[in-house]
């Protein structure tokens, strides 16, 4: 029996302690994430605020409900005549065909900036890792290569602008390359098309490829050295060893990269709402608008200066690209899933069927 010393001493239990800890975090983030997530769902279903002014104010208000008249709005090339609640058609004749282009756009800035950053990441955290390299001051060219990644996009896209700029007042490069007589006018940097996809191209690239170096080298450093040494041995040279160990290895923190960068790419927004041309009415260029700056948009400031603000239509947008990054972010875990560990999995569930069905067989006796 225990003695009453014993029985007086109390069971502490710590684990409510570990709930108060992660308390603040939950609390900030159902404050500031999730219910503003949750609002934006509700307000895909809901008007278009549209302020008093004389002459304009012949639309719905934000407390109309609309169904999914925003999402066909967006989505499809409806007519007036299409939709079952009156809807503001003066303003929304182009919004189907700016909003495809946005997300073309998006698409298509995510793409051109994350080949390149992972092929240069890759290319840097192989060479940093190698034991064979006895590189001077590798410590501070991991720092230096990181640096971009600490300063605010604002002060980038700044920056940048006032190299590239292609108005009336050239920026940096420009200058330099009209007074060296190399060219005669300035060079499209940011007004021209393409030129202007590849200067964000260039500048998501510079400032994500040394936070992705990082995570590469933290997976390759993850892979046990003797795998690398057994490759040595063998005669295995560094393309091989690279092949046939170390990407293969990488997968699973390739498929992180891959969908981390996916999430941002898509939802890619102040590097290209920043990088404008230099006018007078400073007007943003149509080839480097997002769905994020769509959003901006139609959300907040004034559409075609005449008071109008698309509440519901921005919230249809955001939650269509809500949808799209969670499939395609499921698409990438289904592709980057480890097939033999899978494998081997649904080899031991049919063994213990097939154990089971066994035991069954003649009342659990054997002959």
């Amino acid at each position: 029996m225990a003695s009453a010393a014993q029985r007086r001493i109390k069971k502490v239990s710590y684990a409510k302690y570990g709930y108060i800890f992660i308390l603040p975090f939950f609390t900030v983030y159902f404050i500031f994430t999730f219910w503003p997530l949750i609002q934006t769902f509700i307000l895909s279903f809901y008007g278009n605020g549209v302020l008093a002014k004389s002459g304009y104010n012949q639309g719905l208000t934000k407390d109309d409900f609309v169904g999914l008249d925003n999402f066909r709005v967006l989505l499809t090339n409806a007519k007036e005549g299409d939709y079952e609640s009156r809807t503001l058609f003066k303003w929304h004749t182009n919004m189907h065909e700016d909003f495809i282009e946005c997300f073309k756009n998006t698409i298509v800035l995510w793409v051109g900036n994350f080949i390149p950053q992972l092929a240069l990441s890759l290319s840097l955290a192989v060479w940093f890792t190698d034991a064979k390299l006895r590189i001077p001051g590798k410590g501070f060219f991991k720092v230096v290569m990181y640096l971009p990644n600490v300063i605010t996009a604002a002060s980038v896209a700044v920056m940048f602008y006032q190299i590239l700029a292609d108005g009336q007042r050239p920026g940096a490069l420009n200058s330099i390359l009209l007074k060296a007589g190399i060219v005669d006018e300035n060079v499209k940097f940011v007004s021209g098309e393409w030129a202007g996809r590849a200067s964000v191209w260039f500048i998501q690239t510079w400032m994500w490829f040394g936070n992705t170096m990082i995570m590469l080298m933290s997976g390759i450093l993850g892979i046990n050295p003797s795998l690398f040494e057994a490759a040595s041995i063998d005669g295995a040279s560094s393309g091989q060893t690279f092949r046939k160990i170390t990407l293969p290895l990488l997968t699973p923190i390739m498929s992180y990269t891959l969908i981390t960068s996916m999430i941002g790419g898509l939802q890619m927004f102040d590097i290209p709402f920043l990088f404008r041309v230099s006018t007078s009415k400073f007007k943003q260029e149509d080839h480097l608008k997002t769905v994020a700056v769509f959003i901006y948009r139609n959300y907040f400031q004034e559409v075609q200066m005449e008071g109008n603000r698309f509440y519901g239509l921005s919230g249809a947008a955001s939650v269509i690209l809500f949808l799209v990054t969670l499939c395609l972010g499921l698409i990438g875990l289904y592709i980057s899933r480890d097939k033999d560990a899978i494998a081997r999995k649904k080899q031991i569930k049919k063994n213990a069927k097939q154990a089971k069905l066994k035991d069954k067989q003649f009342g659990g006796f054997s002959i």
